[in-house]
């Protein structure tokens, strides 16, 4: 059985059950999750619990999506994302 993954930035991820997109992305080695808007710096995970604005992704072209607190499900497709990018409609994914 093939292990499960999501792809970041077009690359595939293994997936651990149960684990956070931030965790995911973060056992590749990324450290940086977005890119501010104004001279592109890179933001990476700050406070772990969804309080922050440092961690938002692309969630299947969905932007302002929390990775530390977003469950990663297999198949999700990641993109790091540029700016803070508008807020998901509740409840999507």
């Amino acid at each position: 059985m093939r292990p499960a993954e999501i792809s970041v930035d077009g690359d595939p991820v293994e997936l651990v059950p149960g684990q956070t997109l931030a965790a995911a992305m973060l056992a590749t080695g990324r450290l940086a999750l977005r890119r501010t808007r104004v001279g592109g710096r890179p933001r990476g995970l700050f406070c772990g619990i969804g309080a922050c604005f440092d961690c938002l992704v692309v969630l299947n072209g969905r932007s302002g999506v929390r990775a530390c607190v977003t469950e990663a499900l297999p198949g999700d497709v990641v993109q790091t994302q540029d700016g803070v990018g508008a807020a998901p409609a509740a409840g999507a994914r």
